[in-house]
């Protein structure tokens, strides 16, 4: 694995003076595992690039799509403060063939650990993981969600979707339908940059599941989903 991405996907999507993006695949850590040995997808990134990065944030090894990476320690900084004030507005994409509980609208509540190195919500809300969601229609049987976290919780979306009685496709450790992936893919953000709004998104690139879903986002409107009517509490 590690060889094929390091020919075709740790090149960056998107560049600016100050960071770059990248489409991760999915199967991937970010970060090394000592367990298996595994060179993590920063590891491979300095090597590709040649060059000090600085990851500002993470996506689960289930997770592909879009991962910003600065590529200076005051860019981190400044990227830091961005998610800490929560001033990063994220988009995901996943897929689930179970029927949700409802079909848009927010899913709120603390995380507690669980077995299996899994998590679960609970009714308290003492800190709570918050996200907000939309879902459609992709064919009978199947969902596509375009969810907003309002915080960063470990496995947040993933959990909120196995809450709502919709597991993820592929999400094996929290009861997910088998599939050749897990279904969650980093679609887009919104953030303020030096006194400019900058936006961006990627599609996902691999899973059989997620092929129609460029057209589906076009029929809908998806394509830009800082634009969506979201939620209000």
């Amino acid at each position: 694995m590690n060889k094929a991405l390091a020919a075709n996907a740790v090149s960056p999507i998107f560049v600016h003076d100050d960071f770059w993006i990248f489409n991760k695949p999915a199967g991937i850590s970010c970060h090394d595992e000592p367990t298996t040995g595994e060179h993590g997808y920063f590891r491979l990134l300095r090597q590709a690039l040649l060059e000090d990065v600085y990851p500002v944030h993470r996506l689960d090894k289930v997770t592909s799509g879009l991962l910003i990476v600065a590529r200076s320690s005051e860019a981190a900084a400044q990227f830091g403060s961005l998610f800490a004030n929560r001033e990063m507005q994220k988009f995901y994409l996943a897929i689930s063939d179970r029927k949700p509980k409802k079909k848009q609208g927010w899913v709120i509540g603390d995380m507690q650990r669980s077995r299996r190195s899994s998590w679960r919500l609970t009714s308290g809300k003492s800190d709570p993981a918050v996200s907000q969601f939309f879902s459609y229609s992709m064919r009978p049987g199947l969902r596509l969600f375009v969810v907003k976290p309002l915080s960063g919780k470990t496995h947040q979306i993933r959990v909120a979707l196995k809450s709502l009685s919709a597991p993820i496709v592929g999400d094996h450790l929290y009861a997910g339908t088998p599939a050749d992936r897990t279904y969650l893919h980093a679609y887009a953000v919104e953030f303020n940059w030096l006194g400019e709004c900058l936006r961006y998104h990627c599609l996902p690139t691999d899973g059989v599941e997620f092929s129609p879903v460029e057209s589906l986002l076009m029929a809908k409107e998806l394509s830009c989903p800082w634009l969506l009517p979201w939620p209000q509490r």
